[in-house]
């Protein structure tokens, strides 16, 4: 079952409903993509299956990373939360002064 990894987009069950209204069912599966997203942040490429109107979504918000520090954990998979963390603490230490 194909789910996205930031906004929990999955499978949804429907009903064809003819002229004669005869309801047939079907499901609609979301566009989920494997991609890799860059995240300004962390330095680094993160790998995450994501559906492409998440993508849309992400480029208008402003970019991956400030587009998952918004997204609310209950719908994030084990890996996005994992790449939160991590953006987060890196946002949150305090840069070294340099000598």
């Amino acid at each position: 079952m194909a789910r996205c990894e930031l906004t929990g987009k999955s499978p949804v069950t429907k009903n064809l409903v003819s002229h004669s209204n005869i309801k047939t069912k079907s499901t609609a599966f979301p566009n989920v993509q494997k991609k890799r997203l860059y995240s300004k942040v962390l330095d680094e490429y993160v790998a995450l299956k994501v559906a492409t109107s998440t993508l849309k979504s992400m480029e208008h918000s402003g970019g991956f990373d400030k587009f998952i520090l918004n997204q609310d954990e209950k719908n994030l998979s084990k890996r996005a939360l994992a790449a939160r963390s991590r953006i987060k603490r890196k946002i949150s230490k305090p840069k070294a002064k340099e000598a």
